[in-house]
């Protein structure tokens, strides 16, 4: 084998790529087609499932009925990303370029939630925010706010547990980039007169890019499709397109319009990845990753 590789060595690559290509193929392109299919099927669980192309007007009609849903979600999801972005920014650089001995510490805080259950998380959460949990709780005893207020089962409830969750996915890849910049390049703009707000815009901005790129797809695309945290600490207002999904598929057994759902919001996922690198620019991308 080695010897037959040695005589064609443009080989080695697909063979190295060729389990990720079967894993995919196994568990994503698959199950899409499977998918795909499910969305032009007719009739129930009890009388059983036909496909046929007429079906196609599924989507339409699911898109008609979840628009609400759908459009809370891409909100959402984008609130999210941009809070996310804006937290975890200033805590990458601090950690990158000023936490010193403390770095190691300051990742592993990052990092530490994740060892804990998902859905724990947004229990825990759920406790924090109640109405009379320690943090309303005390405030209203005191007068601060009213009796009435909350937190709780609105939008700024489900966006908080979305951000607070995938937070650490928008802070790590941002770190890695700033990282990766070489400090010699700040300090020759500063001797160029740059001032520390101009070298930020010029050179460390720019080459954070890819970080940037990075983590906001890994919040926005799991945000999209996050149903725990509109379920645990959302309400009927708050529903998104996740919640209508699992709904349609584990509870009303609507395996069309589950499957049309989904791959509706699988290809406008796609869609948005694609106009966001086409924003961003691929080659600075690329260049600042190499």
């Amino acid at each position: 084998m080695i010897a037959f590789l040695r005589r064609r060595p443009g080989l080695l690559p697909l063979l190295l790529l060729a389990p990720a290509i079967a894993w995919l193929v196994a568990f994503y392109v698959y199950p899409a087609i499977q998918m795909l299919q499910a969305s032009l099927w007719s009739g129930t669980l009890e009388t059983g499932f036909v496909f046929s192309w007429a079906n196609a007007a599924t989507y339409p009609e699911a898109l008609g009925r979840y628009s609400d849903q759908f459009s809370r979600s891409i909100l959402y999801a984008a609130v999210s990303t941009v809070v996310c972005l804006a937290l975890a920014f200033p805590l990458a650089y601090t950690i990158a370029y000023r936490a010193g001995r403390w770095r190691t510490i300051l990742l592993f805080i990052v990092i530490a939630p994740f060892f804990t259950s998902f859905l724990l998380r947004v229990l825990a959460w759920k406790t924090v925010l109640g109405d009379d949990g320690f943090l309303l709780g005390p405030l209203k005893s005191i007068g601060v706010l009213p009796e009435e207020f909350r937190i709780l089962a609105t939008p700024i409830a489900v966006i908080f547990g979305i951000s607070y969750n995938f937070f650490p996915f928008m802070v790590l890849p941002i770190y890695v980039s700033l990282e990766k910049i070489d400090r010699r390049l700040v300090e020759a703009a500063k001797d160029l007169y740059a001032g520390p707000v101009r070298a930020f815009q010029r050179i460390t901005l720019p080459l954070a890019l890819p970080g940037v790129f990075a983590g906001s797809l890994l919040v926005f695309i799991p945000a999209m499709g996050d149903f725990v945290n509109a379920e645990l600490l959302g309400s009927v207002q708050t529903r998104l397109i996740g919640n209508v999904i699992q709904s349609r598929f584990l509870v009303n057994n609507d395996y069309p319009t589950a499957a049309a759902l989904s791959f509706m919001l699988m290809a406008g996922i796609l869609a948005a990845v694609f106009i966001y690198a086409r924003v961003l620019g691929t080659d600075e991308l690329e260049s600042g990753i190499g």
